[in-house]
């Protein structure tokens, strides 16, 4: 039976891994690798692959499968999402037909209420949680350049089929993935969540890139003050993340190109939408349940939400 597995979304986080698992088993009778993609990307992707470029290497992918239509990219025994989060339910749900109750999701995010919506629109199905580390981006349809040393990917459930998150662990092995199938992937999530949270709303509200947040005292400022209040919310949940995470954080940074930024202030800079939701306001209202002040958070929503009058 061979085991056919959907990518949703060819960015900097689909495009990657999936790219990656498209190489290692494009000859595969077994594993069928299907990119689920449109308009411009679609076209590209569909006549000359999809290309994949790191500081080391240029490498061009063919999937067995690529399109937008469900009849065509058919049943799916995994489907590993990669969209921007604005986008979860209308591209999972113009997906139904691709998904059956045996279909087992693989949110790969940037936010971590994920998994809780997908499973709101498909409570039947068993849906993980991920996360990943990489400096990726698109530079143009059907080119994605992978600016970083760190490319890391962690999923996991409390309650889904360990079988088939070891299958799906194999199979990531096996296309040279630095995967990690861990037991307390909340926690996991949630440092993540930290990382790429602060980072982004950092970015955007202050208009810097790495280099000019590690430099600026005002840039490490503001960085602190959003690593303290959004880990005072991880520590109220009871989430295990590490003590020394604020500079564990730092160091990640140190160890990137220094004029690499967020995807989010990439996306603001082209004027296109951003995550503000999931990354930056998602915090204000956990901080609101969990009677948790967070007002560098809020400068920062306030500024992002209405950019006309700040």
């Amino acid at each position: 039976m061979k085991t056919r597995i959907g990518i949703l979304g060819l960015g900097g986080v689909g495009g990657y891994f999936g790219g990656l698992l498209a190489k290692a088993y494009h000859e595969s009778e077994d594993i069928e690798i299907v990119f689920i993609a449109r308009g411009e990307t679609f076209k590209v992707v569909s006549e000359a692959g999809l290309k994949i470029v790191t500081k080391d290497s240029e490498m061009v992918v063919f999937p067995k499968v690529v399109s937008n239509d469900p009849i065509v990219i058919g049943k799916l025994d995994y489907l590993i999402c990669a969209t921007k989060t604005y986008d979860i339910e209308e591209s999972l749900l113009a997906l139904s037909k691709c998904i059956t109750k045996n279909t087992v999701i693989l949110p790969l995010y940037n936010g971590v209420d994920a998994t809780e919506r997908i499973s709101t629109l498909y409570p039947d199905n068993e849906v993980l949680q991920g996360c990943v580390y990489i400096f990726s981006m698109i530079e143009s349809p059907g080119v994605i350049h992978n600016v970083g040393a760190l490319q890391r990917l962690f999923f996991g459930s409390e309650s889904a089929s360990v079988y088939k998150m070891k299958a799906l662990q194999t199979i990531f092995k096996n296309a040279s993935i630095d995967s990690h199938l861990v037991d307390n992937i909340e926690d996991t999530v949630w440092e993540k969540f930290v990382f790429i949270s602060v980072l982004a709303s950092a970015t955007c509200y202050l208009d810097f890139n790495i280099g000019q947040i590690l430099e600026s005292r005002t840039g490490r400022n503001v960085y602190v003050a959003l690593m303290n209040e959004i880990t005072m919310i991880a520590a109220v949940k009871g989430l295990n993340l590490p003590e020394d995470i604020i500079m564990q954080t730092i160091l990640k940074l140190e160890k990137t190109p220094p004029d690499t930024t967020s995807s989010m202030h990439r996306d603001l800079l082209a004027g296109r939408n951003i995550e503000l939701a999931s990354l930056t306001e998602f915090v204000i209202n956990e901080g609101h349940k969990y009677e948790v002040e967070t007002p560098t958070y809020q400068l920062v929503f306030d500024k992002l939400s209405n950019p006309k009058e700040a």
